[in-house]
């Protein structure tokens, strides 16, 4: 890789397509929050030891206030319930609104994402697991990690729901 990512490792449930995209869907665009909880249970499949704190990856206050709930903080939520890790809702906060990354290519979405979060907190030689609902092309999750590293985090891992089947 030239420029390899600020994120150690990846994991995720499935590939964003089929049954999976459209509980995504339902759950994120359509307000149906009670898809928190299942979906979060494909979470726990995943071997998250030596994991020290769960941030999950912040909407814009504007983001969130058309929303009207982070599926990433309930998502985060419930992996923090069922493995005990703490969770920090305000760890990491997307400081800036930013135009939608749907439809951007991979080059542009880097672009959008530059200087759109912050760390709100030290995160000194914690192992950080950064979680999020799907991950395209990996921009978010870098520019989400690379705030965690900047704040003292020794590394971080990203755990989502799917992954998109193509770039």
């Amino acid at each position: 890789m030239r420029k390899p990512p600020f994120f150690s490792k990846t994991h995720c449930f499935g590939i964003y397509s089929s049954i999976l995209s459209e509980a995504i869907n339902l759950f994120k665009f359509h307000g149906i929050k009670r898809l928190s909880r299942p979906l979060g249970r494909f979470l726990l499949e995943f071997n998250i030891s030596g994991i020290e704190a769960i941030v999950p990856v912040p909407l814009s206050p504007e983001g969130l206030r058309r929303r009207g709930f982070n599926q990433s903080l309930l998502l985060a939520k419930a992996v923090s319930d069922n493995k005990n890790i703490p969770l920090i809702m305000d760890g990491l906060l997307k400081k800036t609104e930013t135009r939608p990354q749907v439809g951007l290519p991979a080059k542009e979405r880097a672009r959008n994402l530059k200087g759109a979060f912050v760390a709100a907190k030290q995160f000194t030689g914690k192992r950080i697991m950064l979680v999020d609902d799907v991950m395209t092309t990996g921009a978010t999750a870098n520019e989400c990690s690379r705030q965690l590293l900047k704040a003292g985090a020794s590394e971080v891992v990203v755990l989502t729901l799917a992954r998109a089947a193509v770039l």
